[in-house]
Formats: structure tokens, sequence, C-alpha cells
């Protein structure tokens, strides 16, 4: 269905990038039918884009989404660069990393988060209160994770042995319940999804070591698409960046309705910690005196010399002309 396009009440900087790329893909043979991935499954931090289903925010720029749950930034990435799905949400600094290393032809038009959220949590019976607690831990995760991804730029700031954890793979519903039974020491998550760890965890603590401690000013999850779509169809680009954000900031704004709607749409998900991740999330989608989308080029390029000097990527390999498009 689709209605009259309405104002968006939400600021959003939309500044004009070049984007180079040779054999660039994507997926927009229909301007009206798009596929998103949300970032890692269908937990409360991703529940913004059911809140612009609901609201009717996509029917009022005439698109119609098929969302799908995504399972890390990396298979994101991937999916987005084969056509496979139009949109995907991935970690900035993760995107930086994948994207230099596989020269994707992917690039990012919006910043979710404008603080990281990733982290490693564990029991506190596990003592692991400091990055050298990690070493000879067992950290489960899924493969495609933004925490595997930034782990030796982590590590090597943190000044402990990149190789002294073992990370087993895991997909992301299950790792909640692999943390609460013991059969692993910490596992790889956002901040925010604490509420999910502690209703896992039935009363025992929870430890977290933010990786933002270590890795400073780093951007969380972004909204990525190729760079053929950026140049093709700045508008497709334009009109789905549009209402998803308006779903952004009234999910932050109205958590515990976004909650309920993210249980509508998903009916395994619990209302509660749904909204107890989104209260936790607000603050790093809008602090404050910042515009929510939005990102700064000095910021990004301080992420590509931390991700170079950390020996994560080639130097070089990637500018942030690259990694950062708008449309008008």
């Amino acid at each position: 269905m689709r209605t009259r396009a309405t104002a968006l009440c939400l600021a959003v900087v939309l500044s004009v990038s070049s984007c180079n790329g040779a054999a660039d893909t994507g997926a927009a043979a229909d301007d009206n039918k798009v596929t998103y991935l949300t970032s890692f499954s269908t937990f409360g931090r991703d529940s913004y884009v059911y809140v612009a289903q609901e609201k009717g925010y996509f029917d009022e720029v005439g698109l119609d989404v098929k969302v799908t749950p995504g399972t890390g930034t990396v298979d994101v990435l991937r999916l987005v660069a084969s056509g496979r799905a139009t949109f995907g949400t991935a970690d900035f600094t993760g995107s930086v990393i994948t994207v230099a290393r596989e020269k994707l032809p992917v690039t990012t038009v919006g910043i979710v988060h404008q603080k990281s959220l990733a982290a490693l949590v564990s029991l506190s019976d596990k003592g692991i209160t400091k990055p050298s607690d990690l070493a000879g831990k067992r950290i489960a995760d899924s493969s495609a994770s933004t925490m595997q991804l930034m782990w030796t730029a982590y590590a090597k700031r943190a000044g402990l042995d990149s190789t002294a954890v073992t990370f087993v793979p895991a997909a992301p519903p299950v790792l909640p319940q692999l943390l609460a039974a013991g059969k692993v020491d910490a596992i790889g998550q956002f901040t925010v999804g604490l509420p999910l760890i502690e209703k896992a965890a039935k009363g025992k603590k929870v430890s977290v070591l933010p990786y933002g401690d270590v890795l400073q000013d780093m951007y969380g999850n972004a909204l990525v698409t190729t760079r053929k779509l950026v140049s093709d169809n700045p508008n497709l680009v334009f009109r789905f960046k549009k209402a998803l954000f308006k779903g952004l900031q009234y999910a932050i704004e109205n958590p515990e309705e976004a909650g309920k709607i993210l249980r509508k749409y998903q009916p395994t998900q619990d209302a509660g910690v749904a909204a107890a991740e989104l209260k936790l999330m607000g603050p790093a989608v809008h602090p404050p005196g910042s515009t929510i989308g939005a990102s700064d080029p000095e910021r990004v390029r301080r992420t590509i010399s931390m991700m170079e000097e950390s020996g994560s990527i080639p130097f070089n390999s990637i500018n942030e002309r690259d990694i950062v498009a708008a449309t008008e």
C-alpha cells in the first residue's frame, strides 16, 4: 500500500560524497521493493525497522520492505554486495575492515549508533573484569560478528596477545544461553544486550568489557548499501533511509511501544527486554548535540587509521570516500 509522502521531522545530514568502484552490484530491479537485513537476529536493538513498518513510514515513501534477520556484519555486507539484499545494518568499523580486506562494493549511507556498542560479556563469577583476564578463555560469537572482526585491533590496543583466546562459533540467538549454562567464558554482545543476558542468567551478575573503552571514538552500526545503488538510484536510498531513521527516532523515544511492536512481528521476542535494550541504546543513537544519522569525516579517518595501525587492514587500502556516502 502506498500513501502520499509526508514530511519527516527528523534532521539527518545528507552530504554528497563521490563513490568510485568497478564491477559494483546492487539490488535495485524494482524502485519500490527492497530487502533489508537486520544487523544481528531480531533483538530489541533492531526493532526500529518493525516500527517503521507498523507506523507506515515505508508506505509514506512508497516502499514495500521485506525484513530478514541478519547474522553479523560480514554476512550482511557480503549479501548486500552480492545483490541478495538491498540494504542492511552493519557495524561501521567492521565495515571498514571487511570492505578494505575483501574489496566489497559497499558503502554506508547513515550512522545508526554514534558510539560503538561492541563488547564482550561474561558472568561475574568468571572473574573477567579487564582485557588481560581474557587470556586462555573461550568466547562464543557468530563467525561473522563485529567483535571477532575488531578483535585484533582491540587486543593490540589492550596489550593482549590476539591468539590468547579461542573463539567458539555460535548462532546469535543461542549466545545468552551458552553463557548462562557456563559452556563458554564470555560471548560477543552489544552493550545494549545486557537485559537479554541478565534474563538468561537468572539472577547471576554480569560483567561487561566494552570495546569502546579501548578503541575510543568509534561509531557503532551503520546503514549500508552498494555504491552502485547510491550512484544509480539515490532517490531510493534517500527514501529508505528517511523512513528507517524515522522509525529509529520513534523507537528510542517510545521504547515500550517499540518493544510491543517487535513482539507483534517477532513473537518469540520479549517486549520488556526489547524496551530495556532501546532505553540503553537511545544515548548512543542521539547523544546531546548530535544529529541522528550523521557522520564526521575526521572520525571516519581516525577509525581507518586505527585499523591500519593495528594491522587489521593494509595501509591505504580504503579511504573515507569508499566507506561513507549519502544521497540528496
